[in-house]
């Protein structure tokens, strides 16, 4: 009886182990392959710190992989594993394989070059971004660095000007006047130059008129009667006929003139604070104030307010009506730039509200020889010349003249652009359109150049500066004339200077 148990005890233990190990799977556990590799370890004598890693393309994490250059990556890695693999003790040292390594460097070095846009000694980070950093806003404007960037002792001529035009254009002023207690106000239009070749300027309390032809200078107006504080603080001619001047007080209201019969004809209220722009298109005259409003007056009825334009939120002071007296323009500083048709009424909203300039906008300058297209210019913070599609809204161009830009004037008969600038070096400054590059630069203002007119011909161009002085630049003069344009004085031979320059003329 017991020999039997024993024998059938034997007998299911083979039984199970054979089936254990008939149905054993073909992956070993986890403590035996522990056991394995401390077995090898010991026998091969090595440890894990000499031990190499499996591979050395192993994946990590990138936060952002859209923003990386993975392909200059990836080309990276693979030129350092190619790099490794040549430097291999047990590759042969032939002459033949030598040449082949050499080609392939070239090749890689080529492929650098015209693929990646690297250079062939570029030790460039494998993982690379592609995009630079934002820009800063400009609210962050260091106002410091945009006063003195434009130092007068870093001054860049280009040399090639002369390429760029073929007329001469003279560097001195053909004519100076006086014009003193001009107000050195960035936010005014104190000059305005009519067809009938009439150039009226505001001297504090008094407007003057100065006959280009016979040189005559009369006085049209005075408001020291409205009290010691009260100046003109705008003047603009109508468009055709040149016979009426429109005039903005510092008290807010405007007054409209026969300047032949030197009789005012009418006065226009609407406004809370001073009109410092103002702008005609026919028979409608549209002004802007230090209340922030634009009123529209139609000159021929006794309700002369016809609309009421809401839309800026500091002061007013630049506005100007396309040739085709479709859009006006109106810039403000609250560094907006308006752009609103010509029906617009009392409730109306801009077409265009553009926001890209970073200072009051003052400078607008349509084009005469392209429809829609605008020249704005930016104040001491943002320094920038800006061109506007005034039908889609869209910014064209825009360049940084490196100082505060006061007016714009267009050259009637090619597409060049005057600018007008402050600190630090005061100069008139022609550039070629659509290229911008600079043709000229007119120097001889001590301050600021604040205002700009052009002359009925288009040849001339008068400026008016805070150094209280009128200085005429034969400037726009038409190609056909450039031949027998007449020389600057300061290329006369000798130095000497013209006898019209010498003496200098008041203007009162």
């Amino acid at each position: 009886m017991t020999s039997n148990v024993v024998e059938f005890e034997e007998i299911t233990s083979k039984g199970f182990t054979d089936a254990n190990t008939a149905l054993r799977s073909g992956v070993r556990a986890r403590w035996e392959r522990k056991k394995h590799e401390s077995n090898s370890k010991n026998a091969d004598g090595s440890s894990d710190e000499n031990r190499k890693p499996a591979s050395s393309l192993s994946d990590r994490f990138i936060p952002n992989r859209a923003a990386m250059d993975m392909e200059k990556s990836s080309h990276a890695i693979l030129s350092q594993s190619d790099e490794s693999e040549s430097s291999d003790p047990a590759t042969d040292g032939d002459d033949n394989e030598e040449g082949s390594n050499g080609r392939v460097a070239s090749d890689m070095s080529e492929y650098k070059s015209s693929v990646l846009g690297l250079d062939a000694d570029s030790k460039s980070r494998i993982l690379s971004f592609k995009d630079k950093a934002p820009v800063p806003k400009g609210d962050t404007v260091n106002n410091l660095q945009v006063l003195y960037s434009a130092s007068t002792t870093s001054r860049r001529k280009n040399k090639n000007t002369t390429k760029l035009v073929s007329r001469h254009i003279p560097s001195a002023p053909s004519r100076i006047l006086d014009a003193p207690d001009l107000l050195d106000d960035y936010y005014l239009n104190l000059l305005s130059w009519s067809d009938t070749n009439v150039l009226a300027v505001a001297l504090s309390q008094a407007v003057y008129l100065w006959n280009a032809e016979t040189g005559d200078i009369d006085e049209l107006c005075n408001v020291e009667d409205e009290g010691p504080d009260a100046h003109i603080s705008s003047v603009s001619w109508i468009q055709e006929g040149g016979g009426h001047l429109a005039v903005g007080t510092s008290w807010g209201q405007t007054m409209l003139w026969d300047v032949r019969a030197k009789k005012q004809l009418r006065k226009m209220n609407g406004h809370s604070d001073r009109v410092g722009a103002l702008s005609w298109n026919r028979h409608v005259l549209s002004s802007g104030g230090r209340d922030n409003l634009i009123i529209n007056h139609d000159v021929r009825i006794a309700e002369h307010k016809v609309a009421n334009l809401a839309s800026h939120t500091q002061e007013v002071c630049g506005l100007a009506w396309s040739p085709d007296g479709m859009t006006l323009a109106s810039g403000a500083n609250d560094n907006k730039l308006c752009l609103w048709d010509a029906a617009a009424s009392s409730t109306s909203r801009p077409r265009y509200e553009l926001t890209e300039h970073q200072a009051a906008v003052k400078a607008l300058a349509w084009s005469p020889h392209e429809r829609n297209l605008l020249a704005t210019g930016g104040g001491t913070a943002d320094r920038c010349i800006k061109f506007w599609n005034a039908q889609s809204g869209s910014m064209l161009q825009s360049v940084d003249t490196g100082s505060q830009v006061c007016a714009l004037q267009w050259n009637p008969h090619e597409k060049e652009i005057l600018s007008s600038h402050g600190f630090a070096r005061n100069q008139l400054c022609l550039w070629k359109y659509p290229t911008m590059a600079k043709v000229k630069e007119l120097e001889g203002h001590t301050a600021r150049v604040l205002h700009m007119a052009a002359s009925p011909d288009g040849s001339s161009v008068v400026s008016a500066a805070a150094d209280e002085t009128l200085r005429f630049w034969d400037v726009f003069a038409p190609p056909c004339k450039s031949s027998g344009a007449k020389r600057g004085a300061s290329d006369l031979p000798g130095g000497a200077k013209s006898k019209k320059l010498s003496r200098t003329m008041h203007i009162r």
